[in-house]
């Protein structure tokens, strides 16, 4: 939904975390699950006299992974608290809101105030930072080929695209064979151009010397994640061997094509780089295997589906169990030999070394 002036939110209702059984085991695992991806929680409980343990351990759990929450007490149809309740949440230094349910009280203020509030200070940070300037001429290229969704752009396109006008700056958007002539249209070189991925190759054979370029997905690498991470991952490649299980960590579940840049080419040009054995695995959604331990990588989509604390909380899973975790653009841009140009725009150094370039 539009939550205005913020923007778009999703409102996730969790199954709960006091189930008993077998079933109620699961539906508490996929409630702590959704903890990897919330950006605010708003709990809500009874107005009864003390928190249930499993209350307790949900509120530190909130505390301790640093999530932003509200507590909500409901039914207090008088607008009051019960006491009790209100000293022991303020124990642990959180300061419970009142509403009703049955006759709205307290909802309009939640909404408008306490939510908006929280969000305020909310910074999912900007997809270009520093990189560009008003009045900067920057190029898109944005291939349309299988893979492109019919009538439209894909949601990181339209993102740049869209951060790009709010920068004030000059966006002209083209297919990777149209580059060099919408180059040659402008008066001056551009102040930087953006490709996919996949046209790696093709767009740096005719961006001029000296002018910034980079990926989407290299972009969302930093947006998303944590460039630096990635980069580590990049490096830890250089020692994988034979037989070494590697993860395509996809965030959506998107429809397959003949040539899928996770399914069919990544896992094509490593194998030409650095040898046939390596064995590839997949997972789909928001969420990592629970086991991680068999894998020598783990490769990171561009999440471009997902907000940046769940491509947070996957990297924070990898590091606990030791295991490099990268990103689409940066091992493509790794394999076609363009790192160095990729990340330049962002200050780094590519320190790895690569192998002849896949075709």
């Amino acid at each position: 939904m539009e939550l205005l002036p913020f923007g778009p939110v999703v409102l996730i209702d969790t199954a709960g975390i006091d189930d008993v059984g077998e079933i109620g085991r699961i539906r508490v695992e996929a409630t702590r699950k959704i903890l990897a991806k919330t950006d605010l929680g708003i709990i809500v409980l009874e107005p009864c006299d003390a928190l249930q343990p499993s209350e307790r351990e949900l509120l530190n759990s909130l505390k301790a992974g640093r999530i932003p929450f509200l507590v909500v007490v409901n039914k207090c149809d008088s607008g009051e608290i019960p006491q009790r309740l209100r000293s022991e949440l303020s124990t642990i230094g959180v300061e419970p809101f009142a509403v009703s349910a049955r006759n709205g009280s307290g909802i309009e203020t939640l909404r408008a105030l306490k939510i908006q509030s929280c969000l305020k200070d909310f910074d999912a940070g900007t997809i270009l930072g520093n990189l560009v300037h008003p009045g900067d001429v920057v190029i898109l290229v944005v291939p349309i080929d299988l893979a492109a969704p019919k009538g439209r752009l894909i949601l990181p396109q339209v993102q740049t695209i869209r951060e790009l006008l709010d920068s004030d700056c000059i966006t002209m958007v083209v297919k990777e064979r149209e580059l060099r002539a919408a180059i040659g249209l402008l008066k001056r070189p551009p102040a930087m151009v953006i490709t996919d991925s996949q046209a790696f190759l093709e767009v740096a054979g005719d961006v001029p010397r000296g002018v910034p370029f980079t990926s989407f997905s290299v972009l969302f690498a930093r947006y998303k994640g944590d460039l630096n991470v990635f980069l580590s991952g990049i490096e830890e490649m250089k020692s994988l061997k034979p037989g070494a299980r590697v993860l395509i960590a996809e965030s959506c579940t998107h429809h397959q094509v003949a040539d899928d840049i996770g399914r069919v080419k990544i896992p094509r040009w490593m194998r030409q780089t650095y040898g046939g054995d390596l064995k590839f695995e997949f997972s789909q959604g928001a969420n990592l295997p629970a086991d991680l331990s068999g894998f020598q990588l783990v490769i990171q989509c561009g999440g471009c589906m997902v907000n940046r604390r769940t491509v947070l909380s996957h990297i924070a899973t990898c590091q606990a169990a030791k295991v490099p975790i990268t990103n689409y653009g940066l091992v493509i841009a790794h394999l076609l030999g363009v790192l160095e140009e990729a990340i330049k725009p962002f200050g780094l150094s590519a320190r790895v070394s690569r192998k002849s370039a896949p075709v």
